[in-house]
């Protein structure tokens, strides 16, 4: 269990917690006002700025790395605020734990619960210090829009709409009810009076937050459900906004890195001398398991890089190969040894039940995965006067700083790490890693002046945290109508969360079961986590059912489904508005599939073809997602449409392979992504309106993509693909 799963499950089962907003214990409050305001400035509900010329500027403990979460995050505050737009900004929320994010702890911990009114407001600090505690500010997991926002924000902006309102009243001696805020203005309807946010925002900021304020009702929205201009996209297109790689300080040096081709090797022993002779290197310094040149520029610090012979260890793993791996998920799959995730039912009475010929089975494989990020890792530090400051797009900002504090011995209060936006991460920057650590030790071994660290394509290929390479089997018996009676899944399981999602079909009796099979090659999150794997292996399995009962796959689905559920009705969506079953052109196939994730249900029908080079083409996605409401429709259909083409990519041609313990791919070259020319000519997103909780939408388009596609390629040829990459099945590789 990660540490802080253990840390805020402790604090659930404690007890005491509740949907309150009540203001934080002062210190925090008070040294949150004072990172972020000036004379006149007032914060409000600890994430809100007003400013005496009605400027709104919303603080945002989330990374903006292209999905848009800045403009979505301060639409739902500015909404319940009743606020002016064109007055509203962002800023992100500095990487310190008066700004831990505890809207994420609640959402984690009560998914969506509510408790007793009698609690609220009662242990609102609980959350807070969870989240500290914990140092909570992760981008990831699609949980911006649906914790950060559902669970805090929304309230944050009603709760000073509230204090706003009182100010007014008070100031004019006038019950509240008698007024009304719009537009960032208070008005008086009878005396005509009126009073802008900005003048009141003092006033308000003596009172304290209100408990659970009220939302208003959707039909009464004027910026949600809107797609509004977005506030990331001027500097993007004029070129202010600044990436890490874009950083530039006085008298800064640059350093490029190489680490141990095998992961977890060491460097045994490098000779300084060939870099030191080139022209603009400073210095060559040694760090455990990597060597760094440092140099004036970055052409020069390449240069002194590749003149370097530096030897290292493989820790043992010299021989692993993606050869050995699979034959080691197949050992997994076949020994007795298994830990249950889910179980309904009896699904060993009914297996033996079924005859033989009702018996369907099947095992998947699924590869590592690169990020492919657009911008190259990188991060900047500068050591200086007993000061350690880092500039860097990390997802988790907060327990960067943190990490930095316990690798570096420094006091917390001398410890700095400004969050920048980032071009690309899909999980690659999720947690803090090794580009940290070294950054911060070049930082010291060049002190006073800054250093920026920049890995080459070649470090950042090799030295990835990929999507785990894992395997899955499934069993499923099925009754004369041809109806499954029963479920028996065992996957792979993985150091990276990886849970055995329940399915959604009304299936009597399920077991889902995971089996270790630990290997040396680093993994992390990569988008979607899990469901990528999960999606694949169920939604093809359940195509291979609805073959063997002789049904059409979609009709095969429904009928699975309950009457009237989410999904069911996003499957039905998806297939209207796809044609189902509609006449197709002579060599394409239609395939469907349908996964639930990170609170919302999507649902993809791929057309495809096979190419004359034996690689999939793909014609036509139709999506149908229900996510609850939308905030920001543009966006949210961008959202989908980019984790489509992403799926697409990694389904027909990503794979990162092992020789000789080391990562085989090292560049685009060897790892070819999908192409503008390669992507579908028609993408239809279909949001499906629903009274349903919000859900996330940065990942849950990936999981039915490589189902849905897979599914099509069997319409289409009669083959089953089972393992990814599928241009690799399709081609018989």
């Amino acid at each position: 269990m990660k540490r802080r799963n253990l840390l805020i499950g402790a604090a659930a089962a404690a007890g005491g917690l509740a949907i309150g907003y009540r203001a934080w214990t002062n210190s925090f409050e008070a040294h949150a006002a004072a990172l972020v305001t000036r004379r006149g400035e007032h914060l409000l509900g600890g994430w809100v700025k007003i400013s005496p010329d009605d400027t709104i500027t919303v603080y945002i403990p989330h990374i903006e790395m292209g999905q848009g979460v800045h403009t979505a995050l301060a639409m739902m505050l500015a909404e319940e605020l009743d606020a002016d737009w064109s007055h509203v900004r962002t800023e992100r929320a500095p990487s310190d734990k008066a700004f831990a994010n505890r809207f994420l702890a609640e959402g984690w911990i009560l998914q969506g619960w509510r408790l007793p009114a009698f609690l609220d407001g009662a242990v609102d600090t609980a959350f807070g210090e969870v989240a500290r505690i914990a140092n909570l500010q992760i981008t990831g997991g699609s949980t911006a829009v649906r914790f950060t926002g559902q669970v805090g924000l929304r309230i944050i902006g009603a709760a000073a709409r509230s204090m706003l309102i009182k100010a007014a009243a008070q100031r004019w001696q006038v019950p509240e009810q008698d007024l009304v805020a719009a537009g960032s203005v208070v008005s008086h309807a009878a005396s005509g009076r009126t009073a802008r946010y900005g003048e009141l925002a003092g006033d308000a900021a003596k009172f304290s937050v209100p408990a659970s304020p009220a939302f208003k009702a959707r039909k009464d929205y004027k910026i949600i459900g809107h797609s509004v201009p977005r506030l990331d996209i001027p500097a993007k297109v004029t070129g202010a906004m600044q990436y890490g790689i874009d950083l530039q300080l006085p008298d800064m040096l640059v350093a490029t890195v190489k680490a141990a081709p095998v992961h977890g090797g060491k460097l045994v022993s490098v000779d300084p001398a060939p870099a030191m002779k080139i022209k603009g290197v400073e210095r060559v310094v040694r760090l455990d398991d990597a060597v760094a040149v440092v140099a004036r520029g970055y052409w020069q610090a390449s240069l002194g890089l590749a003149a370097l012979s530096p030897v290292f260890s493989n820790g043992g793993n010299g021989a692993v190969s993606s050869q050995s791996l699979q034959a080691q998920h197949e050992r997994a799959l076949a020994g007795k040894e298994s830990q249950s995730v889910h179980n309904a039912g009896d699904v060993d009475a009914a297996l033996k039940k079924a005859s033989a010929k009702n018996i369907v089975e099947a095992t998947y494989r699924v590869p590592f995965l690169h990020h492919a990020a657009m911008e190259p890792i990188n991060a900047t530090a500068q050591f200086k006067d007993g000061k350690l400051t880092v500039w860097a797009g990390e997802q988790d900002a907060l327990l960067s700083k943190i990490s930095l504090v316990e690798w570096s011995g420094l006091n917390a209060a001398d410890v700095t790490l400004i969050a920048l936006p980032v071009g690309g991460s899909f999980g690659r920057r999720a947690r803090p890693g090794e580009r940290l650590r070294q950054v911060m030790r070049l930082a010291m071994a060049m002190a006073p002046r800054p250093v920026k660290m920049i890995w080459s394509r070649e470090e950042d290929f090799t030295q990835g945290i990929y999507r785990p390479a894992l395997a899955s089997r499934i069993r499923a018996a099925l009754d004369r109508n041809g109806r499954p009676t029963a479920w028996a899944q065992l996957y792979v399981d993985s150091p990276v969360r990886n849970d055995g999602f329940p399915i959604p079909y009304q299936i009597a009796n399920q077991s889902l079961a995971s089996v270790p099979s630990p290997h040396h090659v680093h993994v992390g999150s990569w988008r979607s986590v899990g469901h990528t794997q999960h999606g694949f292996y169920t939604e093809s399995f359940v195509d291979e059912l609805a073959t063997a009962a002789g049904r059409d796959p979609f009709e095969y689905r429904r009928d699975l489904l309950p009457q009237d559920s989410r999904h069911r009705r996003v499957l039905e969506t998806v297939a209207d508005k796809a044609g189902w079953g509609a006449p197709l052109p002579p060599g394409v196939g239609r395939g469907i599939a349908l996964v639930e994730s990170f609170g919302s249900v999507v649902a993809h029908v791929v057309e495809a073809s096979v190419a004359e080079d034996g690689r999939p083409r793909v014609h036509r996605v139709t999506a149908a997602v229900d996510c609850g409401d939308v905030c920001h429709p543009d966006t949210a259909t961008a959202q989908v449409e980019g984790a489509i083409i992403m799926g697409l990519s990694a389904a027909i041609g990503e794979e990162i392979t092992i020789a000789d313990g080391a990562v085989v791919q090292d560049n685009f070259p060897a790892y070819p992504i999908m192409t503008m020319a390669d992507t579908p000519p028609s993408i239809e997103v279909h949001f499906v309106k629903s009274d349903g909780p919000w859900g996330g939408l940065g990942e849950p388009g990936v999981p039915p993509v490589a189902p849905a596609l897979a599914n099509a390629l069997f319409a289409v040829t009669g083959r089953r693909l089972r393992s990814l990459p599928l241009a690799n099945s399709a081609q018989g590789g």
